[in-house]
């Protein structure tokens, strides 16, 4: 089997009654699927793709992963690479995740989407599905928060000749058309597509957004291995100076690209890479930029000063050896604020919109939903019995959504579940005595 191949997986549609139902098979579900194993609870997982769908169907083919390998940590498939500290590209991941999933041989009924999720007259969870309908005592909802790519309605004014895609469905610089790309967006899609487009040759045109940076090494260290040190993936969302708002961060844009380096968007406009403002509009063939690419390119080397300044301090109140540090200092500053651009004139072909994902949870009929569809909870669990969510961004601590601390939330749900069953057991037997 190769890396890019998924393992088969049985299709076991047998419409029922379960004790849990874990929608989603990307490693949140699978993560939960583990624990419910280990605990002896019956269970369907349910997958509208195919497991890990994507990974293998959403990344583009110079994608890797921009934390360390040794933060892969998915249960029971910690990894035992001979590269801790490198940056596995898109087949390794697939390969890793591939180990995982043949480990724990999941009950997933594949291509299979949840049309309906409502709960009953009984407390029991009623799921309408494309392969039956099935009920549970408990649900846990693990398709993740990014649903819906956002694409503004302006790209409907662009001329039909301009490709235009989402970053879930860039590939690589040559599936796109020649001539000058427009990459919407600086978080860390966008960040690594331009990049990937850049070093290819290709003429890139980049609306630099309010996304912050931070370096690669630092001190000599990963600072992601500095962060580990200091708790920081540790902390609780109740405890990070934002609370919940952190949930609405974008990430730090940085890459492990070639063994991991820094995104430094002032190097690549030294080396032509055409930066502009937000893009704000299009109007007669214009594009119109916000005036803020001085203030955005300023915000993200704070944000990665400020992380160093951190480590700088942690460094000293413990009295570690490291080599010095130094702030950074912008190697090129914008001579001035450029707000249009005429289309006709900048070549651009091509447009790949990397301005984030929105919920969708229109199927989940249940009263847990905030004003932005996004679901209120505590650790994962809702107000609502026996709902859970789990591989949500920040869900609990930064590693939530990721394969370092998917795990950890995961067991903490099935925990939930498991006492509330013996809570319940003991309220039967209380009742027959």
């Amino acid at each position: 089997m190769s890396s890019t191949d998924k393992p088969d997986h049985e299709s076991r549609p047998q419409d029922g009654h379960y004790g849990a139902l874990v929608i989603g098979a990307g490693q949140a579900g699978l993560s939960a699927s583990y624990f419910l194993k280990q605990a002896g609870i019956d269970h369907l997982v349910f997958e509208k793709n195919t497991v890990t769908h994507t990974w293998r169907s959403q990344r583009w083919d110079a994608f890797c992963l921009v934390t360390p390998n040794w933060q892969c940590a998915l249960p029971g498939h910690a990894y035992e690479g001979d590269d801790p500290h490198g940056f596995m590209k898109k087949d390794e991941i697939i390969a890793y995740l591939d180990g995982f999933i043949a480990k724990l041989d999941a009950p997933v009924i594949e291509h299979t989407a949840v049309h309906r999720v409502t709960r009953d007259s009984h407390g029991r969870y009623v799921v309408d599905t494309a392969s039956g309908t099935f009920t549970a005592d408990h649900m846990i909802v693990a398709s993740g928060g990014y649903h819906t790519p956002i694409v503004p309605r302006m790209a409907e004014r662009l001329p039909a000749h301009i490709v235009q895609i989402q970053s879930s469905a860039y590939r690589n610089p040559d599936a796109l058309p020649e001539g000058a790309v427009l990459v919407v967006g600086s978080g860390q899609s966008g960040a690594q597509i331009a990049e990937d487009l850049h070093l290819a040759g290709r003429k890139v045109v980049l609306a630099v957004g309010e996304a912050p940076r931070c370096a690669r090494f630092y001190r000599g260290r990963d600072v992601v291995d500095w962060l580990a040190e200091m708790r920081y993936y540790d902390m609780p969302v109740e405890q990070h100076p934002l609370r919940e708002g952190v949930r609405d961060n974008t990430n730090h844009y940085v890459t492990g690209r070639d063994g991991g380096r820094d995104i430094d968007l002032r190097k690549f406009a030294q080396e032509g890479m055409a930066l502009y403002g937000r893009l704000d509009d299009l109007r007669d063939g214009v594009l119109h930029f916000k005036p803020n690419l001085t203030a955005n390119l300023d915000d993200a080397d704070e944000t990665y000063n400020r992380i160093n300044a951190s480590i700088d301090s942690f460094i000293e109140r413990n009295g570690i050896d490291a080599p010095a540090g130094e702030r950074y200092e912008p190697v090129w500053n914008p001579p001035h604020e450029r707000s249009t651009l005429a289309l006709d004139a900048s070549g651009i072909t091509s447009v790949v919109w990397c301005i984030g994902f929105t919920p969708d949870f229109h199927w989940l009929d249940a009263p847990v939903f905030n004003g932005r569809g996004y679901p209120a909870h505590t650790r994962g669990i809702t107000n609502l019995p026996g709902l859970y969510f789990v591989g949500l961004p920040w869900l609990h601590t930064w590693g939530s959504g990721r394969f370092s601390g998917v795990a950890r939330d995961a067991q903490f749900i099935v925990d939930a579940i498991v006492a509330a069953r013996v809570n319940a057991a003991a309220s039967v037997e209380s009742v027959a005595a």
